[in-house]
């Protein structure tokens, strides 16, 4: 394998499968088995989940909500999803933590991290929620900052689409995927790969992000077996 350690960022939204709305339990089994194709390979497994298949705070903000109290419930969503995501790991026999960065002790550990680096030296997959901790940051920067912490090889941001474009490949039939880009170019055109805050972090910190097709099943193994899949940021 070409990477011993990553984080996989994946969004709420991915969980919604085909609903408009919350979580869809075959979408969830599909992303499990796909994980324990590669911790059977002895791949250690982190993984951030967003919150917007639930509640985002910046679309309660923009609705007159305070910001502040948004984002918390936001931070509480990202837990529900990892709960959700720790059953379906669980029930495909994958021993699963989950750490939060807000304390919720009757249903998540605290986020420590050499305690998040032992379950993966174990052979646990740990899932971070509750993001950073703070409101204002979204739950990209708590990827970049959860994989640094944990010295992760890579940063796998699984989305819909199959990488990194000119434009948005939904809306535009004439947008050029990536194979591989830097951090400088991405940042020069002002492609949408993260938010600034968690790209920047990530470009500092000399953390490469691969950017791929979730949802096609068998994509996952793929990248970490080193294969050209979705499109690479790096330095």
């Amino acid at each position: 394998m070409k990477y011993k350690r990553i984080l996989l960022k994946l969004s709420g939204e991915a969980l919604m499968g085909e609903r408009q709305y919350g979580i869809d339990p075959a979408r969830l089994a599909e992303y499990a088995e796909d994980i324990k194709a590669i911790t059977d390979l002895g791949v250690q497994v982190a993984i951030v989940i967003g919150g917007g298949n639930i509640f985002r705070g910046v679309a309660g903000a923009s609705n007159g909500m305070d910001r502040v109290q948004g984002d918390h419930m936001g931070m509480l969503a990202t837990v529900i999803n990892g709960l959700a995501l720790q059953g379906a790991l669980e029930d495909s026999n994958i021993p699963t933590r989950l750490q939060s960065a807000i304390h919720i002790d009757e249903v998540a550990e605290p986020f420590i991290m050499r305690k998040a680096v032992r379950h993966l030296e174990k052979g646990r997959v740990v899932i971070f929620g509750g993001g950073t901790g703070n409101p204002y940051f979204t739950t990209d920067s708590a990827a970049v900052l959860r994989a640094i912490e944990i010295k992760a090889d890579v940063i796998l941001k699984g989305t819909r689409v199959d990488g990194i474009y000119t434009a948005d490949p939904e809306k535009d039939t004439t947008a050029v995927k990536f194979d591989h880009i830097s951090f400088d170019d991405v940042l020069s055109k002002g492609l949408k790969v993260m938010d600034t805050t968690a790209f920047t972090l990530s470009q500092e910190n000399q953390l490469p992000i691969i950017v791929f097709d979730m949802n096609k099943k068998g994509n996952l193994l793929k990248v970490i077996s080193g294969e050209n899949i979705g499109t690479k940021v790096n330095l």
